[in-house]
């Protein structure tokens, strides 16, 4: 048989709980338990605002960088430089392969505030590509006598070279017209 630990030989807890595991703790230091706060090096109290205090020598010069909004931040108008607009010029008229008339929709009411050059090339590939959607609506149409196909593929072919050579052209800094254009958008 097992024999039964023996009862606890120390004095009780007033608050009636019962701490078995058999280790005895000092009673707190009177005050609370909080040790004086530490002393200033040579001996003396620490000087006022040195301790417990916030840190002192403020905020950097100039601060932390323009605030949000401004000409450079969210929804600014900055003027876009150089290669900036061919580079956005060229996007709209080769965005147009891929994501049809969107991508000159996007970048003429992103960055046509910014730059002139960007907002009237973003313009033009808007228009061509309203003009394809109607070049393909008729050809579908005309699908149904036949000639439709063929002509689906010369539009095809034909506004695929003529969007890269105003991609080419945008990103060299020229103005670019489409030759086959309804100018609906202006």
């Amino acid at each position: 048989m097992s024999e039964a630990p023996p009862p606890p030989s120390g004095p009780r807890d007033p608050s009636g709980s019962d701490d078995s595991s058999g280790s005895s703790l000092p009673p707190p230091p009177p005050g609370g338990g909080y040790s004086p706060p530490p002393s200033a090096p040579g001996g003396g109290s620490a000087p006022p605002g040195s301790y417990g205090g916030p840190p002192t020598g403020g905020y950097p010069a100039g601060g932390y960088g323009a605030p949000m909004g401004g000409p450079s931040g969210p929804g600014g108008s900055a003027q876009l430089s150089q290669s900036d607009e061919r580079m956005w010029a060229m996007l709209a008229h080769l965005g147009g392969i891929i994501a049809w008339f969107i991508a000159p929709l996007v970048v003429m009411l992103t960055q046509g505030e910014k730059s002139g050059f960007v907002k009237r090339q973003a313009t033009e590939s808007l228009n061509f590509q309203i003009t394809l959607t109607i070049a393909y609506v008729v050809c579908f149409i005309l699908t149904f006598i036949l000639i439709g196909v063929l002509l689906w593929i010369v539009v095809g072919i034909g506004g695929l070279v003529l969007m890269i050579l105003a991609g080419i052209k945008a990103n060299g800094g020229e103005e670019y017209r489409y030759p086959v254009n309804l100018r609906l958008v202006k």
